[in-house]
């Protein structure tokens, strides 16, 4: 976690089952591309026959093919600026809002919505705690 005007930043990465309930997630510092930390926790999984849905953020030639290679069906609408528009279901990607749920959830908890912890490795066990009563809910 770094100091900025506004205080401290930290960014959640996050991936999540069909239900909401988190299943990894790592701190990043406000400045890190949400592509680079997804590439990496995307490739530590098997995703094979599966969709995998995320934002424009995580539209890379990378991550799809990693999802190619691994038999997965990529949900990612295109980036404005990519010129030949790739194509993905609408219906499904209207699940995304599942991922923004989590993070909706996370943030019921004051502590972790305002950042209390100064360091880094308190606010990821606290995320870990939370991530774990979601799990139990």
């Amino acid at each position: 976690m770094r100091r900025s005007r506004g205080g401290l930043t930290t960014k959640i990465h996050a991936i999540v089952d069909a239900l909401g309930n988190p299943l990894k997630f790592e701190l990043t510092t406000r400045q890190a591309h949400d592509s680079v930390k997804g590439y990496e926790m995307l490739s530590q999984f098997d995703l094979s026959n599966r969709e995998v849905l995320a934002d424009r953020a995580y539209d890379t030639d990378a991550i799809r093919t990693l999802l190619r290679e691994q038999n997965a069906i990529a949900v990612i609408p295109s980036k404005r600026n990519r010129r030949v528009k790739k194509p993905y279901d609408r219906s499904v990607y209207k699940e995304r809002h599942l991922v923004e749920c989590f993070f909706n959830k996370m943030k019921n908890y004051r502590r972790l919505a305002t950042r209390y912890d100064k360091t880094a490795s308190m606010f990821k066990a606290f995320l870990a705690l939370i991530s774990i009563r979601i799990w139990l809910k």
